[in-house]
């Protein structure tokens, strides 16, 4: 095999958004989300295992044998990249997600009204949600540089790894690596409080404490912004609810209720020109909204995303139907994913 930077390198020219390379495989990129071989012979596993190794610092090794996984941020070339490590079929493989050197403007990704508007609040939960690899990470980064261009604030990032690097304007930016700068979302969350922070994103809430210390947080007047794994707002909101046992629920609903400004369910679409487009269901945390939080009544919410519109609310559909009216997006692709959004 070529030298493993070569294949990095590789990526960043051919415009990928990611790379995979995994023994007894040949290398293959993801570009505007279809794959591709980029050579035509695979990789020896033994090989490919030496060659990672020598992206590995003898932390990051030891982590790997001891756990089989690892997620880890690495630049080459003045690029940042998302990887992560792992064992299948008693091989190695590594996937690495491609970090743009620059951070999109909200012009960039199509912001609709309410979402760059959600820059401009000082307080309560905004939460990103939607499949992976389809720009979670990204539509974050881009509000929060907003935020840092546009006012004076404490910003702290929790990432695993860090994604996108922050360049001060007016805020004060402090970016937190788990497994580097801190041990968990969770260790790091206990004590962000006690660090004047205005502003915090969290990478991902993962689990019940993550969940349980960024609603709190959310709750005592600061701005929390974070990405969940979630095919609709209404399912985003039940997952956050069932995490906790019951006696506890109804007391997270009306906390839920309370802090939830905007949930954003994002999905990239291919479009006619080659590349990719996000379509976008906003919900907006109307006072109907919280009522139906607080009552348990989550399968109304998608009858609220419709009928909202007047609160800069947009279901998934209109989105789709929208892109599919400017040209963007074929009807092929726009009859699929309204079937598939609708099937969810």
């Amino acid at each position: 095999m070529q030298p493993i930077k070569n294949y990095f390198e590789e990526a960043m020219k051919a415009g990928a958004s990611d790379l995979h390379l995994v023994g007894g495989d040949k290398p293959v990129l993801r570009i505007d989300g279809n794959l591709k071989n980029i050579e035509d012979e695979p990789i020896f596993s033994e090989e490919l295992e030496k060659a990672i190794y020598t992206l590995l610092d003898t932390d990051r090794k030891k982590a790997f044998e001891e756990n089989l996984e690892l997620d880890f941020g690495l630049e080459i070339a003045e690029t940042r990249f998302r990887v992560n490590l792992h064992r299948q079929n008693g091989t190695i493989g590594l996937a690495a997600r491609v970090i743009p050197k620059d951070i999109p403007t909200p012009q960039d990704l199509r912001f609709e009204p309410q979402l760059l508007e959600a820059t401009n609040y000082m307080d309560g939960l905004i939460l990103i949600v939607g499949p992976t690899g389809h720009g979670k990470s990204t539509t974050l980064a881009t509000m929060i540089n907003e935020i840092n261009k546009n006012r004076k604030s404490h910003i702290i990032t929790i990432e695993d790894p860090i994604e996108f690097v922050f360049k001060e304007d007016k805020s004060l930016i402090e970016q937190r690596e788990v497994g580097i700068d801190t041990k968990s979302f969770s260790e790091a969350l206990k004590h962000v409080l006690r660090q004047d922070p205005n502003v915090i994103l969290i990478g991902e809430m993962r689990d019940l404490e993550t969940i349980s210390i960024a609603l709190t947080a959310a709750e005592t007047g600061h701005l929390v912004l974070s990405t969940l794994h979630a095919s609709s707002a209404a399912e985003a909101i039940e997952r956050i609810i069932d995490v906790f046992d019951g006696p506890q629920q109804k007391q997270i609903m009306i906390q839920l209720a309370s802090v939830l400004r905007v949930v954003v369910t994002q999905q990239l679409l291919p479009t006619l020109e080659g590349t990719r487009v996000a379509a976008r269901e906003i919900l907006v945390n109307s006072p109907a909204v919280a009522n139906m939080i607080k009552e348990s009544n989550v399968a109304q919410i998608y009858s609220a995303i419709q009928t909202g519109v007047k609160n800069g609310m947009q279901s998934m559909e209109n989105s789709i139907k929208n892109l599919l009216k400017e040209g963007i997006i074929g009807a092929d692709v726009a009859e699929k994913r309204m079937l598939k959004h609708k099937q969810i």
